[in-house]
């Protein structure tokens, strides 16, 4: 039950749907977990319509306190994501520079997108990616809300992807965001 006061929302009593048992019981899942919600505390505001934020943050929770996906990794989607719906969107489709749409072998954090090999050159803020990473980004950009989660990756590919999304999300929120050492 919720009830508005003179200037804020007050909570008078809440049943709970799901509980996220799992990120009680596992101290890198908590710790992943709460470093996700300051993040969505720090990009959200009181009174804003934050559907999809919400939605993005119910499955992601779901996705660290049910599976054992890799939490980097889990972590990378999340941020990509919410970038996506704050209106960050890297342009995945063709190359930024030139608007080839073949041998997208660079993300540009400065352009916001992939970049072609000769474009990619010229760019100082570009990180060379695999295939595997493309696709993950491009994936990560298009899926819909309940499939997000629904790839992996192996090392060489979850390492680029890991700094691609950090870089990035950090960059667009102007914002260092550190994963840490809760306990």
């Amino acid at each position: 039950m919720v009830f508005k006061g003179s200037q804020t929302y007050h909570i008078n009593s809440i049943e709970p749907i799901e509980v996220f048992y799992n990120l009680r019981i596992d101290l890198d899942k908590l710790k992943y977990a709460v470093h996700i919600n300051k993040i969505v505390q720090d990009v959200t505001h009181e009174n804003q319509n934050c559907y999809k934020i919400l939605q993005l943050l119910l499955n992601t929770l779901y996705t660290i306190s049910e599976t054992d996906k890799n939490l980097d990794m889990v972590l990378g989607i999340f941020k990509l994501r919410l970038l996506c719906i704050l209106g960050f969107t890297p342009q995945v489709i063709r190359c930024t520079g030139c608007k080839e749409e073949e041998n997208l072998t660079y993300f540009s954090i400065r352009d916001n997108g992939l970049k072609c090999k000769i474009c990619g050159k010229q760019d100082t803020s570009t990180i060379a990616i695999s295939e595997s990473t493309l696709n993950a980004i491009k994936y990560t950009v298009t899926a819909p809300p309940k499939k997000l989660y629904s790839f992996n990756l192996k090392d060489e590919a979850l390492q680029e992807f890991k700094l691609v999304t950090k870089l990035y999300f950090n960059e667009k929120l102007e914002k260092e965001y550190k994963l840490e050492d809760l306990f």
